[in-house]
């Protein structure tokens, strides 16, 4: 039986605020946005090349705004990662070793959405 984690909640407190962040910020492809119902609203968004989107809205039982700590986002290349990410405005932490120099998944770069959620970007060169 596959278990396929494939949406993540975040909790935001402003969602047009939060999609313009992921979205026109971080670069996440926008899947949908949605209202079921009028107290309803669904945008879900995915991270270009994963097969895990991330939800925010209106209406759902997501947590508390800047609840969610430690989302990680795997890249091949951190530094031009970070780059983009500054470059769009993004307040993304200097590039940090988290292990022993040359260990594979030892480079990490972190920054916060608008509600505080915090996300981790590692490297991990396949």
């Amino acid at each position: 039986m596959d278990l396929k984690l494939e949406v993540i909640p975040i909790p935001v407190s402003d969602v047009d605020a939060a999609k313009a962040f992921y979205v026109e910020q971080v670069g996440f492809n926008l899947d949908h946005d949605a209202r079921p119902t009028e107290q309803m609203r669904v945008v879900q968004m995915t991270p270009p090349g994963s097969a895990c989107s991330v939800v925010i809205g209106q209406g759902l039982p997501l947590g508390e705004p800047g609840s969610v700590k430690g989302v990680q986002l795997v890249v091949e290349d951190l530094d031009a990662v970070r780059e983009q990410l500054a470059g769009r405005g993004v307040g993304v932490s200097d590039i940090q070793q988290l292990g022993p120099e040359g260990t594979p998944g030892s480079r990490f770069a972190f920054f916060d959405d608008p509600d505080g959620n915090t996300w981790a970007v590692q490297e991990l060169k396949r």
